[in-house]
């Protein structure tokens, strides 16, 4: 069951923050709300899947597939390499989202590799293309290594609506699964219900979430962390407020959550996560600059892959802001959210 408190005072030296938190430190709640149970209940609903990550991956990427991967395969058939099919080629990556640095890249390396080879035959430019693929992207494959802090702090940050707190859920689920202990910050204090999902999340993975009605995200985030700091929690996830990057104000204010989170340890954030919504394809890029310039991003979690045909934006991405992606998500069981590997996503893309 999980619990809302304040931190416990202990021998811990006190940490002025007055003149970034203008609000009280979270508040203690007991009772949980028709609302919140309502929101477990259906989270418990969800059933997890039995098939393995790998068929979940390319059953994930179905959407992208059609887009990318089967077109391939009608240009990738008999005759020979010319002129028609590089152009055909091109359109093809352009439409699945991959942006036009990426596409040059892959297409001078193929054509590169083409002529050094001597290949002549349609059929052999499928290999190329899953290597020119694997080279773009395995600078993003670096997984999130947590060891070294205790409690080690991920502060989660993005637009509305991009999966921020579903990822803080399943995220708390997978640092579980290693044996770790979590606690998570409901610092998203603007969005109705954002604290309750987080909560119903907390219930599911029977974690403490550290939340307040309304307020100031950057409380919130300084009380979860001085908690976890007394209780030897591992883990911290901190949920902040969507927002978008043309929100200068807005912007500013993430930058003073994120220097709150300093305060209250320091070296904190050790890990900055942007949460993309895959549906929007090339605006993710836009993203990615935006917070990135902001807060100097360290890591990437894209979502919702299993709801579009855009997933060729993460080759956008490495090609012009190459942060690691540290998890994608291709479903809404609680397993759903893993660590990206290059070389299983492009075998999914090819449906191999």
């Amino acid at each position: 069951m999980f619990k809302f408190f304040k931190s416990k005072k202990d021998s811990s030296p006190v940490i002025d923050v007055a003149e970034e938190i203008s609000v009280p430190i979270a508040n203690v709640i007991e009772v949980v709300s028709n609302e919140v149970q309502q929101s477990i209940k259906q989270s418990d609903s969800v059933p997890v899947s039995k098939m393995s990550w790998s068929s979940r991956l390319k059953s994930g990427l179905s959407k992208t597939r059609d887009n990318f991967g089967k077109k391939l395969l009608g240009i990738f058939g008999a005759g020979n390499i010319d002129e028609n099919l590089y152009d055909e080629l091109e359109t093809i990556l352009l439409a699945s989202d991959i942006g036009f640095s990426a596409t040059n890249r892959l297409l001078e390396q193929i054509k590169k590799k083409v002529s050094l080879r001597g290949l002549k035959d349609r059929s052999e430019l499928q290999n190329l293309l899953k290597e020119g693929l694997e080279e773009l992207l395995n600078p993003l494959e670096k997984p999130l290594v947590t060891g070294g802090h205790k409690p080690f702090v991920i502060m989660l940050v993005g637009v509305n609506g991009a999966g921020k707190t579903t990822s803080i859920g399943k995220l708390a689920k997978y640092f579980q699964s290693q044996g770790k202990s979590v606690m998570l910050a409901a610092g998203d204090t603007f969005r109705a219900a954002a604290r309750e999902q987080l909560m119903a999340w907390g219930s599911r993975n029977n974690v403490t979430v550290v939340s307040q009605e309304g307020g100031d995200s950057a409380a919130v985030c300084f009380d979860a962390i001085q908690s976890a700091i007394a209780q030897k929690i591992d883990i911290v996830l901190a949920d902040t407020a969507g927002r978008l990057p043309t929100q200068l104000n807005l912007m500013e204010e993430i930058k003073k959550v994120k220097r709150v989170i300093g305060k209250a340890l320091n070296g904190a954030p050790h890990e900055v996560l942007l949460v993309l919504d895959s549906n929007i394809g090339q605006n993710a890029l836009n993203q990615v600059r935006a917070f990135d310039d902001a807060l100097i991003l360290t890591g990437l979690v894209l979502t919702k892959l299993d709801g579009t045909a855009k997933g060729g934006v993460i080759c956008a991405i490495a090609r012009e802001r190459p942060i690691p992606l540290r998890f994608i998500g291709v479903g809404e069981t609680i397993d759903d959210l893993r660590p990206f590997v290059a070389k299983d996503y492009v075998n999914a893309l090819f449906n191999e």
